[in-house]
């Protein structure tokens, strides 16, 4: 959050700090069981199989966490391997975080679980979700809806010398079980709006408009194809053309 506040403060020329007190960031560190440290000491415990993964931010909704950091993304992998270790449904908002948490690892299957989770153990007739003592909860009903965009498509940014370059990736973490559908009107950072068709768990075709005339990064598996276009015109992407 802190590394937003700065990225956002030297876009607008602003100044930044932490709040008084609080010091420097910890850095991610890896505890003995191969897990993301919760606390700068390593304090887990395998027993602690609870719903508390806020030192997850990084992976999601945060970006520092990715491929791109293997270590830390295994370590993420391996904590939430690790506070889930009962037969248990986990419900409201942690199975919601947790979806998309998962769709972040290319885990699909165990995302699909968790949104089995929210819709079998927590969610009402009226879709609504519920947790007790409350009689909704709105952040799973978000939450979830977050998660299942996740485990369809997934977009960052980078920044480099000053500019920001967009990557968008299809069908990231598709479980087996949605083998055939199609989405449109999903956004994607840096101004694109995608839609999308697939079949048998393979991508037939999709079509990207761009709203501000920014370049991409267009990935679906091995393939990644760089695109620029102007604001208000589209492109297609066929996953079995060279």
């Amino acid at each position: 959050m802190f590394d937003r506040k700065r990225a956002a403060g030297r876009k607008f020329g602003v100044r930044t700090r932490n709040p008084k007190g609080s010091g420097p960031d910890p850095p991610m560190q890896i505890g003995r069981f191969g897990q993301l440290q919760e606390w700068p000491e390593d304090w887990d415990r395998p027993e602690d199989s609870n719903g508390h993964v806020s030192h997850l931010y990084g992976l999601y909704p945060g970006n520092q966490i990715s491929e791109d950091t293997p270590e830390t993304f295994e370590g993420a992998r391996k904590s939430l391997e690790l506070r889930h270790r009962s037969k248990d449904r986990i419900l409201a908002w942690p199975a919601a975080w947790r979806i998309a948490l998962h769709a972040r690892l290319r885990d699909g299957e165990s995302a699909r679980k968790r949104l089995v989770d929210l819709l079998a153990g927590s969610t009402n007739p009226n879709l609504l979700n519920q947790h007790e003592p409350f009689p909704m909860q709105i952040d799973a009903n978000f939450g979830g809806t977050a998660g299942i965009a996740e485990m369809l498509l997934q977009s960052r940014s980078r920044y480099r010398n000053g500019k920001a370059e967009y990557e968008i990736e299809l069908l990231p973490a598709l479980p087996e079980t949605w083998p055939e559908g199609s989405v449109s009107g999903f956004r994607a950072r840096g101004g694109f709006e995608v839609g999308m068709t697939w079949a048998e768990g393979s991508l037939i075709g999709a079509e990207i408009r761009s709203l501000c005339g920014m370049p991409c990064t267009l990935r679906y598996r091995k393939r990644s194809i760089r695109y620029t276009v102007k604001a208000g015109e589209s492109f297609q992407f066929d996953p079995f053309s060279r």
